[in-house]
């Protein structure tokens, strides 16, 4: 029985699923490499929008509106968490704020409510002040890395969450309480 191949010997390897091989070996780190970009393009969002909603929300305080609210730390809180646009779901438990009065603007800064790897509430609170006062507001964001790399590379906390953060000092406008 003669065959349709050509005689001879044959000198090419068979190399059906070669690619599919190829492709396995280099797939996990490409996903892993495409998902850690897009995480971390989400946090740069997250921290955009961090920084814009400390800076609005600070403004009732600046302006006096606050005072006239009977703000606390929880109404200012809601405030900031209501300009958060689409990270605004998860932010009344993700969220740290402390605002309080400061002596002059070349002050230290007072420490981070960091204990034990975890945010500390008992080292936050609420002073919005009078006019006239120096107000220092800073914003804490707790966001969840899933990305192996980013997890250690940019984690302050002992559960290896991302910890965003955005400051704002200024002088309260006087207002008429």
């Amino acid at each position: 029985m003669r065959s349709w191949r050509k005689s001879g010997p044959r000198k090419r390897r068979r190399r059906e699923g070669a690619a599919a091989l190829e492709f396995a070996f280099v797939a996990l780190p490409f996903f892993v490499m495409i998902f850690a970009m897009l995480e971390l393009g989400m946090a740069f969002v997250l921290d955009s929008m961090l920084e814009n909603a400390a800076i609005d929300t600070s403004r009732l305080v600046r302006t006096g509106q606050a005072s006239a609210q009977k703000f606390d730390a929880v109404k200012f809180k809601t405030a900031f968490c209501d300009r958060m646009g689409v990270f605004g779901s998860d932010c009344m438990t993700r969220a740290t704020v402390d605002v309080r009065v400061i002596p002059q603007f070349a002050a230290p800064a007072p420490s981070d409510p960091i204990t034990n790897g975890a945010m500390d509430p008992s080292k936050v609170g609420y002073n919005g002040g009078v006019p006239g006062d120096l107000v220092l507001v800073r914003v804490w964001y707790e966001q969840p890395l899933i990305t192996p790399l980013l997890r250690q590379a940019g984690s302050r906390l002992g559960n290896g969450d991302l910890l965003l953060s955005a400051t704002t000092a200024f002088r309260n406008e006087p207002w008429n309480v």
